[in-house]
């Protein structure tokens, strides 16, 4: 019986499964950052003297100078603001809407959008002005 003889093999590392790794991870950080964009609408708020800062945790309906209606940053329309107000009330702690709007808007608009989130069971509702809203 004869003993082979071997040779030194090179050990090695594959990193290739750490480099998927990472770049999957990168992937998907970059894309996690996009679900956190607030409603970027041109609006040219209204002013008032006798302002208070509006909750952080209040539900935002936004009006924009054409009158349409935003909500989570999807249009809705006004029969719909009724039930989807009413389900991110239910799961909310906080029961106040604010209604962020532009100055041009008819105050018509307006009573209809803080009519439906009435209705729908908040308990405190505001239009924002440009003070109170911030910049979102």
């Amino acid at each position: 019986m004869r003993y082979r003889e071997r040779k030194d093999s090179m050990q090695s590392v594959d990193i290739s499964p750490l480099i998927d790794m990472v770049f999957i991870l990168l992937i998907f950080f970059m894309v996690s950052t996009t679900f956190v964009k607030d409603m970027k609408l041109d609006l040219n708020r209204p002013a008032a003297q006798s302002q208070t800062t509006a909750s952080t945790k209040s539900i935002r309906l936004y009006i924009d100078n054409q009158g349409e209606v935003y909500l989570d940053g999807e249009p809705v329309q006004i029969w719909v603001i009724q039930s989807r107000v009413r389900d991110l009330l239910a799961s909310s702690t906080n029961k106040s809407v604010l209604v962020v709007t532009d100055e041009d808007v008819p105050s018509g608009r307006l009573v209809e959008v803080v009519d439906q989130a009435r209705l729908a069971g908040a308990e405190d509702v505001g239009v924002a002005t440009e003070q109170e809203a911030g910049a979102g």
